[in-house]
């Protein structure tokens, strides 16, 4: 129904969050910018971003959908009411939990397959 609207936070998006925050959040999303998709880093970033978003919640046809993922990503961003070092904190949290996950006996082989983990 919308062109820019996905089922949940597309890594694609994650360049256009830069320069919403201060330091330390310019320089995570320069790092996981740098890195490719299936990245565990980039999954934990767009967990983190999921959260924020309430993409779960979202429906394709709410205002939020029709504003579009990267616009609505950076509403969260822009409007997180706590410090750069907070929303560094609930990154490495969510990194944390995608590292337990992948390191479950709960992940399907194909999706195994797709993650990168950090060196």
């Amino acid at each position: 129904m919308y062109p820019d609207s996905e089922i949940l936070f597309p890594s694609r998006c994650i360049p256009q969050l830069r320069d919403l925050r201060g330091g330390k959040w310019a320089e995570l999303v320069d790092s996981i910018a740098a890195l490719p998709d299936g990245h565990e880093d980039v999954l934990g970033f767009s967990l983190m971003m999921i959260s924020l978003g309430s993409c779960l919640t979202c429906d394709l046809d709410s205002y939020r959908a029709s504003l579009g993922c990267c616009t609505c990503a950076c509403r969260s961003i822009a409007g997180f009411k706590g410090s750069d070092k907070e929303l560094v904190r609930q990154f490495e949290e969510a990194r944390e939990e995608v590292r337990a996950y992948l390191a479950s006996d709960e992940i399907p082989d194909p999706v195994a397959a797709l993650v990168k983990k950090s060196a």
